[in-house]
């Protein structure tokens, strides 16, 4: 055994007492869940300890799984995979976004109902600013658990909240909601729920050629179906990961391109503005590259993007692909 995992069994061992007596009331619990039309959970704190108990015996080695793909699902240029699918959503939520990258990126889903908003995401121990999560939720008072994993609920306002918990040594999770009666019980559900099971993100573009010193950053598909669907892409400098200095898109929308100077993009006529090029495309929809770039710079990456003739936009406004 290592290290990590001992001290993990160990914080998992210690936050039994603390967990068991901070069990809330069966009554409460049933009530709660009714309002939000979920399933009656565990009654009584004999029970939760219980399974409580049951996790911390199997539930290490759940938490270890490893991620695969298919062959369908491989990682590629502007084509990331997202490693974590939820078991379990409340009524109502569809899927409206995703977003992954090479490396470290992170990975985020969304679903909506109305402005009730749930959030899963992924992050990797071996960014710095995720690397020390582990040591924060044992600091942190307010802790559940999450497939025999010891996890931190922070956020707690009533409607929204935020689980944080450690998949394995390799992979930080977040079920964040928000606007939604009993965000805590919620919440807790979803994150239970949650599995290494990858889905991908494919649209309508992929980087050609970049400038130099940028390397692609990350790929996002939004819509709420596939009819208002849009494509986004993003590079950024090595050293400046989080800010990125090009943006990619293709979608149904005009970009605005009144009063904008003609300039030849793609072969055809374009448009630039205020550090945006713009073009229509034989489709009918519109790319733009924006950033912060001379024009050459950006009608380049704007010829070199290639449209992908069969983007996968059909899980857009589904509760689950």
């Amino acid at each position: 055994m290592t290290h990590r995992e001992h001290d993990t069994e160990t914080l998992i061992r210690e936050s039994l007492d603390r967990l068991a007596t901070r069990a809330p009331d069966g009554r409460a619990v049933r009530d709660a869940l009714a309002r939000a039309g979920r399933q009656r959970r565990p009654a009584t704190k004999l029970a939760l300890v219980a399974a409580a108990v049951v996790v911390l015996v199997a539930g290490v080695f759940v938490g270890t799984r490893a991620i695969t793909t298919t062959p369908d699902l491989a990682p590629a240029a502007s084509r990331p995979v997202l490693g974590y699918s939820p078991g379990w959503l409340p009524d109502g939520f569809t899927e409206q976004y995703r977003e992954g990258g090479p490396g470290i990126t992170p990975q985020v889903r969304r679903w909506f109902a109305g402005p009730a908003e749930v959030t899963l995401s992924v992050y990797s121990t071996a960014d710095p600013e995720w690397s020390q999560t582990e040591l924060r939720i044992a600091s942190i008072h307010d802790q559940v658990l999450v497939r025999g994993r010891v996890a931190m609920i922070t956020g707690d306002t009533g409607s929204t909240a935020l689980i944080t918990w450690l998949a394995d040594d390799d992979h930080v999770l977040t079920a964040r909601v928000g606007g939604v009666p009993d965000a805590r019980l919620v919440a807790l559900r979803i994150a239970q729920g949650v599995t290494p099971e990858p889905v991908g993100v494919r649209g309508e573009l992929r980087f050609g050629p970049l400038p130099a010193g940028l390397t692609e950053r990350s790929a996002a598909v939004k819509g709420t179906g596939p009819a208002d669907a849009s494509t986004e892409l993003t590079a950024a400098d090595p050293a400046r990961p989080a800010e990125p200095a090009v943006r990619v898109t293709a979608s149904a929308g005009s970009p605005g391109v009144a009063g904008a100077a003609p300039v030849t993009v793609r072969g055809g006529q374009g448009f630039f503005t205020a550090g945006t090029v713009a073009v229509r495309l034989p489709s009918g929809r519109w790319l733009t590259v924006s950033g912060a770039r001379p024009e050459s710079e950006l009608i380049a990456v704007a010829d070199g993007v290639r449209l992908d003739p069969a983007p996968d936009y059909r899980w857009l406004g589904r509760a689950t692909s």
